[in-house]
């Protein structure tokens, strides 16, 4: 007999006798054998939940349907997934090399399914996406707005964070990132934006120092910095006879925060590096003055990328995404 849910429809695969389970439901599961794909959902739907709980209250079961379908896919699995307290649980290490593969199988048929039912000019769903905290705020808005828009079937749960990310593991469909937050080879990538970094402080602070006039002048001033792993210490200007010097800068404050460094800069606590986009106005009212603008910066960009699994099989709304997010940015 067919097993049918909201999202997706499967058979039963042929596997070794399990156990009958009378399975509690509230329109997602029926009284039967819990099957294989079944038992992947909820296992999926417990890891993102982080509880078997709010699993259940996700998949609209109660929590003793979640605990016997995690059992059988133990069992099945011969290993524990799970470390278990009264109050946390946590992933085995056989279970976190087993969701990323259980999460490609799954979104992979629901691609199918998409594809073979001709909804994929209607994309529906919840889209879980991450964000750089401050080098895309001012763009995400109104791409996020726009999106909603073309797409009203698509929830969108937006995460903003300056850390790294692994998408596929952290539960995200995409993440709208700069390059430093990846840490899977796995993800591609595409350009969305280039934003220029330019070298700034006030008038106040270049007051009581001598105004640096050449690249080499910068080494003798106090910086506020991003913190080293995520932009190193120094800047490499290209000369004008083609050559190229670097400056290792003193950083007396740092922070993982453009726009806390910024707040700072503007204090008159030193030379800022900070994205022209975010200084704009204040360079433009004059509280803020740009030095070096006669020298070109080496990688003296910020690249704003979307980052997405690789795998074939995109669902449509992830689809969807990409193309709205390319053509607002023209790439």
């Amino acid at each position: 007999m067919p097993f049918q849910s909201k999202s997706w429809i499967c058979r039963t695969i042929p596997t070794t006798p399990a156990p009958d389970i009378k399975i509690e439901t509230r329109g997602f599961l029926k009284d039967r054998a819990m099957d294989y794909l079944t038992s992947l959902k909820v296992f999926r739907a417990v890891v993102e939940a982080k509880s078997f709980t709010r699993a259940a209250d996700l998949l609209g079961v109660s929590p003793p349907v979640v605990s016997r379908a995690i059992s059988t896919l133990e069992q099945r699995l011969g290993n524990r997934l799970f470390h278990r307290t009264t109050r946390h649980i946590s992933l085995t290490e056989t279970a976190e090399k087993f969701f990323e593969g259980c999460s490609r199988v799954l979104d992979e048929l629901d691609a199918l399914e998409t594809q073979a039912s001709n909804r994929a000019s209607d994309p529906s769903g919840n889209l879980r996406v991450v964000s750089h905290t401050t080098a895309t705020l001012s763009r995400l808005v109104p791409l996020l707005a726009t999106f909603r828009r073309r797409y009203p079937l698509v929830g969108v749960d937006v995460t903003l964070t300056e850390r790294p990310v692994d998408l596929v593991a952290d539960g995200y469909d995409l993440g709208i990132v700069l390059p430093f937050m990846l840490t899977s080879d796995t993800t591609v990538t595409r350009l969305l934006e280039r934003i220029p970094l330019v070298i700034v402080a006030t008038p106040e602070y270049l007051a009581d120092k001598p105004r640096p006039i050449h690249p080499a002048d910068l080494a003798e001033h106090e910086f506020v910095a991003m913190h080293p792993s995520i932009r190193k210490h120094m800047l490499t200007f290209r000369l004008g006879d083609g050559d190229e010097l670097t400056v290792q800068t003193k950083a007396d404050m740092t922070s993982n925060n453009a726009l806390l460094n910024r707040g700072l800069v503007l204090q008159g606590l030193g030379v800022g590096v900070l994205p022209s986009a975010l200084v704009r106005d204040e360079l433009a009212a004059g509280t803020l003055v740009s030095l070096m603008d006669d020298f070109e910066i080496i990688d003296g960009a910020i690249e704003i990328r979307l980052a997405y699994s690789s795998r074939t099989l995109l669902p449509a709304k992830v689809r969807a995404f990409i193309e709205h997010a390319s053509e607002f940015f023209e790439v």
